[in-house]
Order: C-alpha cells, then sequence, then structure tokens
C-alpha cells in the first residue's frame, strides 16, 4: 500500500480552527477510497498561500519528502499548497523529482496542465480579492471614517467601526510639537525636551527627531500627518512582497493616487500653524539639496559612544572648517548623558596611531608567522596522507592489470572478456596517476628575514600617512579607505574628565588572521585595541 500524507492549510486568524481539521478529514477519505496509507499530516494555521515563507508545515513536508518517507502529498485543493504560480509549480517540479505525486480532493492527480491552470487560477483570485479590499477601503474612506492604523493623538471611539475621537492629553502634545518647530526649534531639540519629561512618545521607548520629522514622500511623521489638519488621506503606500524574502515592504504612491475626505472634528492643529510648518519645511528640504555632501570620512558608521552605545555623528564645523562630533542620541532624543563634543581629527588620529603602533609590533609578525607555518604543516600532512593513499591505490591497480595480463595469457581469461578488463584496469591507473599529478606540492615553510619586517613597518606609516589625508587628497583613495575599514567593526569613544581628552576602543577583525589575539601587551578585551590620547583642543 502507498504511504501518503495529508497537507492542510488556512488563511488568516479569522478563520476557524477547524478548517485544518475539516480538511484533513476530507483528505482522510479520500485516501481510503483510493487505498492510501495515511502517515501523517503537515498543516499551517493562519498563513497565507501568497508566499512559501514563514510556513513550517510546509518545509517539514519537502523535508520528509526528501526523505523518501512517502510517496504521495493529498491536498483538499491545489491551492491549500500555493496560491502563487510560480511557487505552486516550484513545489510540483520538486516533488515530482522525488517521485512524489500530489492528489487533490476535487481534481485527482496532479499534473503540470492542471498545476499551471489552478495556480493561474489562485493567483488570480488572491489578486482579486486584495482590490476588492481596497475598494471596500476607499469606500471607508469616502464615508468619512478612518481606515486603519494607530495616529497619536487620536483612538478608536467605542461602539462606531471606523470612527476616532480625539484623545486631549496626546492633542496638547502634538499642539506644542507644532508650535514649537513653527517657531523655529530643531526636531532633535523637541524630542530631547519630551523625553526628560516624560511624555510617552507614540511608539517606542523614547522620542526621536524621525519621529517628528518623518518623511515628506511617504507622507508620515508628526508634522507631515493631515489628520492633524482635520483632513483623512489614505492610499500614501501600498505593501508589496518581497519573493525572496516573503516580507512585505512599503512603497510610496504618486500623490495623485492620495484620497483625501475633510474630517474637521478631529482638527487638533490650526490651519495658520499648520501652514507655517509646512512652509518651514519645504524650506527645509529645499536648502538641504543645495548642499555639497561632504567626503566620506575614515570612520564613517564605525564611531560608537562610550556612555551609551548610540553612533556617533557629525555635529557641526567650527570656524576653521574642522569637523566636530558629538553622540547621536543627544541629538536625537536627548537620552544621553556624554555631552561631549569632538574633534573628528583627533578621534581619527588616536585610532590611526595606536592602530600604527600595535601593528608596527614585530611580536605580532611573529604570532602571525607561527600560526601561518602551524596551518602549512597540518595542510602538509593532510597533502602527503591523499598522495600516499593515491599512489597505492595506484599500484594495487598496476598490480591487479599485471595479474589480468597473466590469467589472459594462461588462457584462464577469454580473450574478450580479457581484453575488457584491462581496459578498464588502464582507465583506472591513468585516472590515479593524473589525481597524483594533480596535487600541490608539500607547502613550505617561512621565516621572518629583518629585512621583511622593516619593510612592514614603512609600508605600515606610509598607510597612516596616507589614510590620514584621505579627506583632503585630491586622487581617489577610496579604494584603500574602504581596506582599512574592512579591518574595523567600530570605534568606541569613552570620554574622560573634563580637559583630561578621551579614549578610543577599537574593535578590529584582525584577530581572526591568526586565531587569538592580535595586541598581546596593548590593553585588549574580545579584539578590541584600547589607545588613549589627551586632547586640549576638545571642548567639553
Amino acid at each position: 500500500m502507498t504511504h501518503a500524507i495529508v497537507y492542510a492549510r488556512f488563511s488568516t486568524e479569522l478563520q476557524n480552527e477547524k478548517s485544518t481539521e475539516d480538511q484533513i478529514e476530507l483528505c482522510r477519505a479520500y485516501a481510503a477510497r483510493q487505498g492510501f496509507d495515511v502517515i501523517g499530516t503537515y498543516e499551517d494555521k493562519a498563513r497565507s498561500g501568497a508566499s512559501v515563507f514563514g510556513r513550517d508545515g510546509l518545509m517539514r513536508l519537502m523535508h520528509a519528502a526528501r526523505d523518501r518517507k512517502f510517496g504521495v502529498v493529498i491536498v483538499e485543493a491545489l491551492d491549500r499548497l500555493s496560491r502563487d504560480m510560480e511557487d505552486l509549480a516550484g513545489i510540483h517540479k520538486r516533488l515530482s523529482f522525488l517521485g512524489v505525486e500530489i492528489h487533490a480532493v476535487h481534481d485527482g492527480t496532479a499534473d503540470a496542465v492542471l498545476v499551471g491552470l489552478r495556480g493561474l487560477v489562485g493567483q488570480l483570485q488572491r489578486e482579486d480579492g486584495a482590490k476588492k479590499v481596497r475598494r471596500g477601503m476607499a469606500s471607508v474612506i469616502r464615508d468619512g471614517r478612518h481606515a486603519g492604523g494607530r495616529a497619536y493623538g487620536y483612538r478608536p471611539a467605542l461602539g462606531r467601526t471606523g470612527e476616532l475621537e480625539v484623545v486631549e492629553e496626546e492633542a496638547e502634545v502634538v499642539r506644542r510639537i507644532f508650535s514649537a518647530y513653527a517657531d523655529g526649534r530643531p526636531p532633535r531639540e523637541i524630542a530631547g525636551e519630551l523625553n526628560r519629561e516624560g511624555v510617552v512618545p507614540p511608539r517606542g521607548p523614547k522620542w526621536n527627531a524621525s519621529t517628528i520629522n518623518g518623511n515628506a514622500q511617504r507622507g508620515n511623521g508628526l508634522i507631515f500627518n493631515e489628520l492633524y489638519a482635520g483632513r483623512i488621506v489614505w492610499n500614501k503606500v501600498r505593501m508589496v512582497k518581497n519573493p525572496d524574502t516573503g516580507k512585505r515592504i512599503s512603497r510610496p504612491n504618486p500623490r495623485d493616487q492620495w484620497q483625501t475626505i475633510a474630517a474637521p472634528l478631529l482638527r487638533i492643529v490650526d490651519d495658520e500653524t499648520w501652514a507655517r510648518v509646512q512652509a518651514l519645511k519645504a524650506e527645509k528640504a529645499r536648502l538641504s539639496t543645495n548642499v555639497k555632501r561632504r567626503p566620506a570620512h575614515l570612520l564613517s558608521g564605525l564611531l560608537r559612544c562610550g556612555c551609551c552605545g548610540s553612533g556617533m555623528s557629525v555635529h557641526d564645523r567650527d570656524k576653521t572648517g574642522k569637523t566636530r562630533i558629538r553622540c547621536s542620541a543627544v541629538r536625537e532624543s536627548g537620552s544621553c548623558s556624554n555631552r561631549r563634543i569632538l574633534y573628528l581629527w583627533d578621534v581619527e588620529e588616536a585610532v590611526l596611531r595606536g592602530m600604527t603602533e600595535e601593528l608596527k609590533d614585530t611580536r605580532l609578525m611573529e604570532t602571525y608567522v607561527r600560526t601561518y607555518n602551524e596551518e602549512r604543516k597540518r595542510l602538509a600532512a593532510t597533502a602527503f596522507s591523499r598522495r600516499t593513499r593515491i599512489e597505492r591505490k595506484r599500484d594495487r591497480l598496476e598490480a591487479e592489470r599485471q595479474r589480468a595480463i597473466d590469467l589472459l595469457i594462461k588462457g584462464v581469461l577469454r580473450e574478450e572478456e580479457g581484453r575488457a578488463r584491462l581496459d578498464e584496469l588502464k582507465t583506472q591507473v591513468e585516472e590515479a596517476e593524473r589525481e597524483r599529478l594533480s596535487l600541490e606540492e608539500a607547502p613550505q615553510i617561512i621565516a621572518l628575514h629583518p629585512a621583511t619586517i622593516e619593510s612592514y613597518i614603512a609600508t605600515v606609516d606610509r598607510l597612516a600617512g596616507v589614510l590620514s589625508e584621505h579627506a583632503t587628497a585630491e586622487d581617489d583613495r577610496g579604494s584603500l579607505v574602504a581596506n582599512f575599514r574592512a579591518l574595523v567593526h567600530s570605534v568606541t569613544v569613552h570620554p574622560k574628565a573634563p580637559r583630561e581628552g578621551f579614549q578610543v576602543e577599537v574593535k578590529g577583525k584582525l584577530a581572526s588572521l591568526i586565531g587569538g589575539e592580535a595586541f598581546p601587551q596593548a590593553k585588549y578585551s574580545g579584539g578590541r585595541v584600547v589607545a588613549e590620547v589627551r586632547s586640549h583642543r576638545s571642548p567639553d
């Protein structure tokens, strides 16, 4: 009797849990009629058929199929496996390769034609359903109701589906933010003040500048939310599914596709304040596009605050044009106690000087060479063992070939059998010899030469000099900077007492080259090199 398994799926949490139970019973009845022995069931509950990602039951089914545990998969309908043409065809192709048939209760055995037809119908039904949902949501907007989504300052009205009501406590915060922005206060400063006062943010643990600023193209963020001006706007974005990951991502729609309806009862911000804020935001956006992009810094994206672990970003430039940095958490939300502002050049110099001194330590080279030689010895032993094994195989085949010749000469083997066997053995001997010749020679052990050490130290000095001048160089040193950055995981800046400079902690990737601590005499912890500098120019 052919072993079979049953697969069942339903799409959303709104469906009855018994949906899969009903499917399984229907499939078991089909199996009994067909004479199949059902040895197991697989199911996915509240999982869409639009993608195979996130469907553990289907993945376990495919894994069991590769183990040849069954010969038939029974489903109520092919759309239980997938409602995507590509995915359904792929499942059918893989199961067919493994010798597994797909049986649908209402369609029987699935072949390529049926799979193609049902895949097309399933996908059209899914896309048609999505269009009907959007049409329904558009109708909700036309009725002056909200189509969904949490908006700060509002809550759902009890007993009135789709309607919102203003939360006055949150509305006061919204008015305060708009008033402060209209007066020219930056979003980072507003967010920091709200965090210090303990005002609960819309989501997450704290307010950020991005919570207020949002994105003009997508129309999100507090200052772009037209609901505060008494207008419900829908269809700002559309959701598309990434076929490689199965995750839904949002894409902004053109403004001519946005749908707007007046909702005066939901107004929180007056027209004058709204207009001032939008004009100010548009002016800032226009100015930012005219600012020339600065060249990438050597440590861009690598700097971390030693107090809170947040990134460090450019704060401003002094009168001489020198770049200064500070903790981004202070800028964004004011949630970090590290108020120090440092010169970027001082930090870069500290990192380069510290790494240069450590890289010039000859013990580093000795450690690397020792690890290198140990690996070469291991490879040499492996190569010798393999060469010996191949030579023994070749000698054994050659001896067997000589015995076959002797048996042929003595008449023990018939000529046809003897020639066939000799040809086979000759081919095997030649293959063994080719394999032996293809082996590399045993690797040589290397030793450090004084001239090599001097050359290495000089190269490190030149590298540090070139990297330190990258920002002002006229030629392109992007690849060299990229190579340097590939060796560095992060640079943590620890502020010291006022006027006492700072300490940088470089977490690098050099240790992976030697399988251990790269700088044994440095202050070292988990692949980090610590360099300390004193800076009299760094303001508090």
